[in-house]
């Protein structure tokens, strides 16, 4: 299912950056109750994930769980849909393009290649992460191994989530 999560990962990234370079990043910049909606969706969703991760680990006395038969279709579209209306890369597209655009050229083209350019590594990260996550996952399968990674990652989510929530004084 690597495979299927990078092409995800890679099909979100162009909708992020293209709805940035139209605008939309803009827009949730400018206004501060989208912005804070999104970064509120952003925080709640990987306590989501975290809680759900923590309550199927499986516990130290128990078998190994089977594979789950996963569809490519729904890890492809759950990276996807992840993916797209992150608000904290449409952010970043508009401030990482800003610095790379040079007004005095066409526009189109320096836009298809910094989203070409960051898609192709974007979807190549993730597809390293994917795999690497999948060897750990053969190499560690003791359940007990498994329950504590499960939990693990579930904290990481929650601390992600909090610090997305987390309002951030501007550095001046």
């Amino acid at each position: 299912m690597a495979v299927e999560s990078a092409a995800g990962v890679a099909l979100g990234d162009p909708i992020a950056m293209t709805a940035s370079l139209i605008g939309l990043g803009a827009l949730v910049l400018a206004a501060a109750t989208l912005f804070t909606g999104l970064k509120w969706i952003g925080a709640v969703y990987p306590v989501w994930l975290a809680i759900k991760l923590i309550c199927t680990a499986p516990g130290a006395g128990s078998t190994a769980p089977e594979a789950e038969s996963k569809d490519a279709k729904g890890v492809f579209g759950h990276a996807a849909i992840v993916t797209a209306p992150n608000a904290k890369s449409i952010a970043f597209f508009i401030a990482f393009v800003s610095q790379c655009i040079r007004p005095d050229q066409p526009l189109v083209p320096q836009f298809a290649i910094l989203i070409a350019t960051f898609v192709t590594l974007a979807a190549f990260n993730a597809l390293a992460y994917a795999l690497l996550t999948d060897r750990l996952q053969r190499t560690l399968g003791q359940p007990s191994a498994i329950a504590w990674l499960a939990r693990a990652g579930g904290a990481t989510l929650i601390g992600m989530g909090i610090l997305t929530a987390v309002p951030r004084r501007p550095v001046a």
